[in-house]
């Protein structure tokens, strides 16, 4: 038995593939973060941080003579939410069925997937992870219009490349932004095929951004560490219902704070 218990849980191995597969599938659609940056790991449960090869020189001497520096590291946090299912209705996926309620797990999966994200592209304070916007040296750049997307892009991109960032790059939009680039016309054209590989090399749809990022993938830039992969545990079970809960522990670094620049919309 390991730390998620789940050989605990009264679920058949049917209905535990369905959830599985099910927190899988939108995990995979809701998580951008992972799509543009170096991912490290999964290191397991005992990974409780990442070693910065920086010190800390402390201010004082124990020992006259004798000076201390403390290694400095940047902790993993655990994210972990709930997921209460019916006993009853995943009991017949034994009998056949195929579509037991799972709502529980598509929200928990979103959920959890924007904490990631959020930490990833804004930060998270409180854990002390900078986030790749906040930490961009680069001035915004204003897209006044949807019509001015493609300049906008073409403008964000020669700020990276004067600062010295090569491609390939990667434009994260939130889903406004990116509906208003799939949608809007120009010319005849969605807006998005006069960017996207004419301009920048991907478009990536991110529920969890402000607006939109223009970020290099070429790697080395932006390191997430995992340590515990997203996994769905088991926590107790009363007479109708189990709790189940989506977990993880992750940090995030960024390494080269100028291979990113800010968009905003309006």
């Amino acid at each position: 038995m390991d730390l998620l218990k789940r050989e605990k849980a009264p679920i058949l191995p049917e209905a535990w593939k369905l959830i599985d597969d099910e927190a899988s599938r939108v995990l995979k659609l809701h998580l951008a973060g992972r799509k543009v940056v170096d991912f490290d790991g999964p290191h397991g449960w005992k990974k409780a941080a990442v070693n910065t090869g920086r010190l800390d020189l402390l201010g004082t001497e124990p020992v006259a003579g004798v000076s201390v520096g403390r290694r400095r590291v940047v902790p993993l946090i655990e994210v972990r939410t709930p997921i209460r299912l019916d006993l009853m209705d995943l009991d017949t996926v034994a009998r056949g069925a195929t579509d037991p309620d799972l709502e529980q797990v598509v929200a928990a999966a979103e959920r959890v997937a924007r904490v990631e994200d959020l930490a990833i592209f804004h930060g998270y304070d409180a854990a002390g992870i900078q986030g790749i916007v906040p930490a961009s040296p680069h001035a915004p750049i204003a897209v006044p219009s949807a019509q001015a997307w493609p300049q906008a892009v073409a403008a964000a991109k020669e700020v990276l490349r004067q600062a010295g960032v090569d491609g390939p790059y990667a434009l994260v939009a939130s889903p406004k932004g990116y509906d208003e680039l799939a949608t809007s016309i120009d010319d005849g054209y969605p807006i998005r095929k006069r960017i996207v590989p004419s301009i920048i090399d991907e478009l990536i749809w991110a529920p969890a951004i402000e607006h939109a990022v223009l970020l290099s993938t070429r790697g080395g830039d932006f390191e997430l560490t995992v340590g515990q992969d997203l996994s769905i545990g088991y926590a107790y079970r009363e007479k109708h219902e189990v709790e189940l809960y989506l977990t993880e522990s992750f940090t995030f670094r960024v390494l080269e704070p100028a291979a990113a620049i800010a968009l905003k919309r309006g």
